[in-house]
């Protein structure tokens, strides 16, 4: 049986646990950086599998490799993320979150249960691997500044430095069974912006004696949207948005300060760069010219992932071996982020989507949402064609 054959079959076979696996991890989600019981898990299932790993890289974070008959050779590193949300579960399946209030809304489940698919896969292939795979658990990929960060500062990416990294997220809107690809920029870089417009209290009936937070806020709030329509190159995928605008006041009192808060995406460091000075420029000058202040926070955060163009049209090739040319789709840009963009960044890397909607069972809601969920057969494909992937990589 060629090696194609045994890694669907395995696959196949393995869907049940599969299966079970992922609905314990949905069951008991964890947010960044409390992923101990997460990790224990994972330890559990290497530990069955016979698989030797490393715990306790940037708190719960793990790595597992698999040699193969000349170890030295190549590594290929293959990545899934561990955290949950702040969100509480709307769905009302037999594998609902536990913790109450928190929540796997964004497939961290998912990523978790296919690379450990495929690293019982791959470790019961070995001998017909030629170098090494290193598996990595990481923690935190939810929160800044990002569990790929720190994994990297404690020596992730050596002993042994990968030759190649591969990432899987899932996508809603791709139907189960299907993959998605993009060489080039993929996601964006994510930067915080935190602005704290401070006034002089007052009733609301007295204008002339308060210098009024709100207002200098709503003009500041306005102005920034000009930092993307006229300051970055239009050729330039660019986002500026504000989803938090706090006044506590009432209909006449005139509160001391607002806060708002927002976000950057883009994807080019030299213009995000330039966007800080300019939010920080027009938010404090507005706010003086006003007769207020402005104290402006930007917590710079993931930068932006490249998906390198040869590892990418590679894993593509082997996608279309693996799935059929039909379930291979091409994608767009996306002004979300990823921390797994700090690996991209040092190693050609290719970070992938894999398809688990099924609108014929009502599997549509969107990444974040109370309701999101998954079409386990999913995971078969997930955990194959990573196994196909890491072993076509290492070949």
């Amino acid at each position: 049986m060629d090696i194609l054959t045994t890694i669907k079959q395995k696959a196949s076979e393995m869907l049940p646990e599969l299966i079970a696996i992922r609905r314990h991890l949905h069951s008991h989600p964890e947010l960044s950086m409390q992923e101990e019981a997460t990790s224990a898990f994972i330890q559990l299932k290497l530990t069955e599998y016979g698989i030797p790993f490393t715990a306790g890289i940037a708190v719960h974070g793990i790595v597992g490799l698999i040699e193969g008959r000349n170890p030295a050779s190549k590594t290929i590193a293959l990545r899934a993320d561990m955290d949950a949300l702040p969100i509480v579960e709307l769905n009302e399946v037999e594998y609902c979150s536990q913790n109450q209030g928190v929540m796997h809304a964004c497939g961290h489940d998912v990523h978790m249960t296919c690379l450990l698919g495929a690293a019982r896969i791959l470790n019961e292939i070995k001998d017909h691997i030629e170098g090494t795979i290193k598996l990595v658990f990481q923690p935190s990929e939810e929160r800044f500044p990002g569990g790929a960060s720190m994994m990297i500062k404690e020596g992730v990416m050596e002993n042994p430095a990968p030759a190649k990294m591969f990432g899987q997220h899932v996508l809603p809107s791709l139907d189960a069974g299907k993959v998605g690809m993009k060489p080039g920029k993929y996601m964006a870089s994510t930067d915080e912006v935190y602005l704290t417009v401070k006034g002089k209290a007052g009733h609301g009936a007295t204008p002339e004696l308060n210098v009024d937070p709100v207002l200098i806020a709503a003009h500041i709030l306005v102005a920034l949207q000009q930092i993307v329509s006229r300051s970055a190159p239009p050729q330039l995928p660019a986002v500026l948005s504000f989803g938090r605008f706090i006044a506590e006041g009432r209909t006449n009192i005139i509160p001391n300060e607002v806060k708002l808060d927002g976000t950057l995406r883009t994807f080019d460091e030299e213009w995000r760069a330039e966007a800080h000075r300019k939010i920080t420029l027009m938010a404090t000058s507005i706010a003086q010219g006003m007769g207020g202040e402005c104290e402006v926070f930007i917590d710079k955060g993931y930068p932006f992932l490249v998906n390198d163009d040869k590892v990418t049209a590679q894993a593509r090739q082997f996608a279309v071996e693996y799935l059929g040319e039909e379930n291979v789709v091409d994608l767009d840009m996306r002004m979300t982020a990823e921390d797994f963009a700090y690996y991209s960044q040092l190693v050609p890397s290719c970070f992938y989507r894999l398809g688990i909607r099924n609108e014929s069972r009502g599997i549509v809601h969107n990444l974040h949402t109370p309701q999101f969920d998954v079409d386990e057969a999913s995971l078969e494909t997930g955990a194959g064609f990573m196994a196909w992937l890491a072993y076509k990589s290492n070949s």
